[in-house]
């Protein structure tokens, strides 16, 4: 597998001119009403753009974009895929960092500020019962670290399998706790982020029964 962790507050003037971007992705970046937001956009994208040239040999604005189909309903939104080519990746982005995995097999990667006490108040109820249990225990200073902890790996194994927030966040336990739970079929793992910052990875494990991976 390889990572990518930048913070957009050092790349934002190399990729405000949006060169390597293509016309839609210069167009969603530019409807953002926040300069810091059109910068995360930009830097993100054009970074993984970089990321995906140099894997495949190619020019960075001549990397293709397509969705696989959803897991649960079929439709063209599932898995962000460069057609025709077996290089699995996920992006993700949160304040000023950006996370970026590239990996032989399907992958989801997730990185999110930790929250503040109110919002994981009002949020910890979407997670599995064991997770709430767990952070329910923790000394209310601990909370946001463990519910940003919790959410990334949740948000990874989301994406890697394509299924997103389409699948209800509470079904799969993936632990709030020093070490990610065992997910059938999956390997989650914490990747080392900025302070105030929690960041996960989720690959697909090959099946040894030839059938590829799940």
């Amino acid at each position: 597998m390889k990572l990518h962790v930048l913070r957009v507050s050092e790349h934002a003037a190399d990729a405000r001119d949006g060169a390597v971007l293509s016309e839609e992705e210069r167009a969603r970046a530019a409807a953002f009403v926040r300069e810091a937001d059109r910068d995360r956009y930009r830097v993100a994208h054009t970074a993984l753009r970089l990321e995906l040239a140099a894997v495949l040999g190619t020019d960075p604005a001549a990397v293709p974009f397509t969705r696989e189909p959803c897991p649960l309903c079929g439709g063209p939104h599932g898995r962000p895929a460069v057609p025709g080519n077996p290089v699995h990746f996920s992006l993700s982005h949160a304040g000023d960092v950006v996370l970026i995995a590239l990996d032989e097999a399907p992958v989801g990667a997730d990185v999110e500020a930790h929250p503040t006490a109110a919002v994981v108040a009002e949020t910890v109820s979407a997670l599995h019962p064991r997770e709430r249990a767990e952070i329910g225990r923790l000394p209310s200073a601990d909370r946001p670290a463990a519910f940003a902890r919790c959410w990334t790996r949740k948000e990874a194994y989301l994406k890697g399998t394509g299924a997103g927030l389409g699948e209800d966040p509470g079904t799969t336990y993936v632990g709030s706790l020093a070490t990610p739970a065992e997910v059938p079929g999956w390997t989650l793992t914490d990747v080392q982020a900025p302070g105030g910052y929690a960041a996960a990875v989720a690959v697909a494990v090959p099946r040894t029964d030839g059938g590829g991976a799940p």
